[in-house]
């Protein structure tokens, strides 16, 4: 009898697929594109570490530059829009980890009031702190067209 139980234990807990470190920062990813499509930012904020930061390539000129914002502004900002206002569709492409760091690549695009407004890439680093992956920073490209993702 005890043997069928063990059986039967071990049966169950092979169905059940652990969380690898890849899914967790999949999720916090993806828990960030919700929380700016609900506007929510306490819930953007918690997605990021004290320090996250936020840089976009300003690609406008010649001359590159790299624009730079906390997470605090980012959120600040958002939470300025009416929820479902902003909506990044992200194509996770590749999640790299090595122990308490990750990155992801991730094309996207951005509709602003459900209409097109740009696409690139976002370029994730990720540390897990206390267990639990957080967003150090995220830079990333904006196109008005020849987007990735459709």
């Amino acid at each position: 009898m005890r043997y069928l139980l063990l059986l039967c234990l071990l049966t169950i807990a092979a169905g059940v697929k652990a969380q690898t470190a890849e899914d967790s920062v999949r999720a916090v990813v993806g828990n960030l594109f919700e929380a700016m499509h609900k506007s929510d930012s306490s819930a953007i904020v918690a997605c990021f570490t004290s320090g996250g930061l936020l840089q976009s390539l300003d690609e406008r000129t010649a001359d590159i530059k790299v624009r730079t914002d906390s997470a605090a502004v980012f959120a600040h900002i958002i939470a300025g829009l009416p929820p479902e206002s902003v909506d990044e569709k992200p194509r996770i492409d590749v999640v790299k980890v090595d122990g308490n760091l990750a990155m992801v690549w991730a094309p996207y695009n951005l509709y602003f009031h459900g209409k097109f407004y740009h696409c690139g890439v976002d370029s994730f680093q990720l540390v897990r702190i206390g267990g639990k992956w957080k967003i150090q920073y995220i830079l990333d490209t904006e196109h008005k067209q020849g987007c990735a993702v459709n």
